[in-house]
């Protein structure tokens, strides 16, 4: 049976591109994200550095991680013009060490494409939001290197 979809696993890639000695990340995030969740309308802030830019941002949602995707959308929009185009196509969260409970470990998987490609990425953390903060900054950090790479391809 032909595969109807080809999904990168830009988890993977990343893994392996970070483990090289010449490796630079396109952006870095200064101190951590700030999340309000009062139930109804949460708000996320971040500050994201770029050589000697920094951007200071915030966004509303209508989730944690809605506002966490936000954010990062719109801080990364204003230094990579590429992040308007990405979408994110699913999200998933399945607990790992069950019978640890509410303390778990949390693996977030989120799908992103740009119209072309598609590419999905995983995070594990002890706390679900950051869990999915770092896969969100992953999936926008692989759409960054891969815009780059086709562009010096042409």
């Amino acid at each position: 049976m032909k595969k109807l979809l080809n999904i990168r696993d830009a988890t993977k890639e990343l893994n392996i591109l970070r483990s090289l000695r010449n490796y630079k990340r396109p952006f870095e995030i200064v101190g951590a994200y700030r999340l309000i969740d009062d139930g109804s309308r949460p708000e996320a802030t971040v500050i994201i550095k770029r050589n000697d830019h920094e951007t200071h941002e915030a966004s509303t949602g209508v989730g944690p991680v809605d506002a966490l995707a936000n954010v990062l959308k719109k801080s990364l929009a204003s230094i990579f013009p590429v992040i308007q185009q990405i979408k994110l196509v699913d999200y998933s969260s399945r607990i790992h060490e069950a019978k640890s409970g509410t303390a778990a470990q949390v693996e977030v998987s989120i799908i992103f494409t740009d119209g072309q490609e598609i590419w999905s990425v995983a995070a594990i953390s002890a706390n679900i939001n950051m869990g999915s903060f770092l896969a969100l900054l992953d999936g926008f950090e692989y759409a960054i290197l891969a815009r780059s790479e086709k562009k010096q391809s042409l």
